[in-house]
């Protein structure tokens, strides 16, 4: 097992309720699993394992809609499927073998989740298909807080880390949860003292950091771009190696704090499917990464380009599985 490096970290960015939306409408006939691998791609269901509007739910739908847009999927359908931090989307696809119409979004919310929620379903059950992006978490407080700086907040949390309570839009081990532990561990803050508020998705965690039942949070940078540019929130800190383009905030190294943080997310597929079906999936999902169009969304979205399909996806995820938990053990934290 790898050593958790505690001070640059790239790990990924939650009752079972469906809520079917999409980019378009449910095919009727075709299979993405259909034996003449010729023209587009039809009848694939993309499962989003938490709610609308949140990170996963973005990404699915961006490439999703790329797909469509370049000819290689027809009628794909969108869906949600929350609960405990993506598992229970993850045990739907473990409980879907063969299944070569179903992909899902996943990232570190989801490689945590395993730990965190004791799964019995886990990711080295799927079918890796392929790592599409990283992105920066932001340490962000309402734009009314009294914080002006990382460093107003961190005085204060270091005085009162119970008082000081701080939301993800992540379960434990998922990057919403570990951002704000590692920050603690590095600024003199205990972790097992982090008073750390998770909720379902990013409108949630809006919401909630909006109406002071937090007073920061840790989330994905497309999460509060758009509230920090409106005047809602305030992005105090970036936790990328370097600041963030269109966004108007250090990065914590630039604040004296040694951590370095990068979430990423990406697809799988159900257990069990051929390699002839992981393969067209992987050719797919390459054809539309190369596409001008996706090319578009990356930087739209503030989204490092982080592509890597297959075996060495797999792997990567091997990797991560072991790191998130030894990083979560070293915390005092599983």
């Amino acid at each position: 097992m790898r050593t958790a490096s505690l001070r640059k970290l790239t790990v990924g960015a939650v009752a079972a309720g469906l809520v079917l939306t999409g980019c378009g409408t449910t095919a009727e006939g075709g299979s993405a699993s259909d034996s003449a691998n010729e023209g587009p791609i039809s009848g694939l269901r993309v499962m989003v394992p938490n709610s609308p509007g949140s990170g996963y739910d973005t990404t699915a739908r961006a490439w999703a809609q790329v797909l469509e847009d370049e000819g290689l999927a027809e009628s794909i359908e969108v869906f949600n499927l929350e609960g405990a931090g993506g598992t229970v989307g993850l045990q739907r696809l473990v409980n879907e073998k063969g299944n070569a119409d179903l992909l899902m979004q996943m990232g570190l919310g989801v490689v945590g989740a395993q730990y965190s929620n004791q799964s019995e379903a886990t990711l080295d059950q799927t079918t890796p298909i392929a790592k599409l992006i990283e992105e920066a978490e932001a340490i962000v407080v309402p734009a009314d807080s009294p914080y002006q700086s990382l460093d107003d907040l961190v005085t204060a949390w270091k005085a009162d880390p119970g008082n000081t309570p701080v939301g993800g839009a992540s379960n434990p081990g998922g990057p919403d949860h570990l951002t704000p532990m590692l920050l603690a561990q590095e600024v003199g803050v205990t972790p097992s003292e982090v008073n750390y508020v998770a909720y379902d998705g990013g409108g949630e965690l809006l919401a909630g950091i909006l109406g002071g039942d937090v007073k920061f949070a840790a989330t994905g940078i497309g999460e509060v771009s758009e509230p920090a540019a409106a005047g809602q929130v305030r992005i105090l800190a970036v936790t990328s190696e370097e600041a963030v383009e269109g966004v108007d905030a250090p990065t914590l190294t630039d604040e004296g704090v040694d951590l370095v943080f990068t979430n990423w997310r990406g697809v799988v597929a159900a257990p069990e499917i051929t390699d002839e079906e992981t393969q067209r999936f992987v050719d797919m999902m390459t054809e539309m990464h190369d596409s001008d169009a996706w090319k578009q969304v990356l930087e739209d979205q503030g989204w490092t380009d982080a592509f890597v399909t297959g075996d060495e996806f797999g792997s990567y995820l091997d990797e991560e599985s072991q790191r998130v938990e030894s990083v979560l053990s070293e915390l005092g934290l599983a």
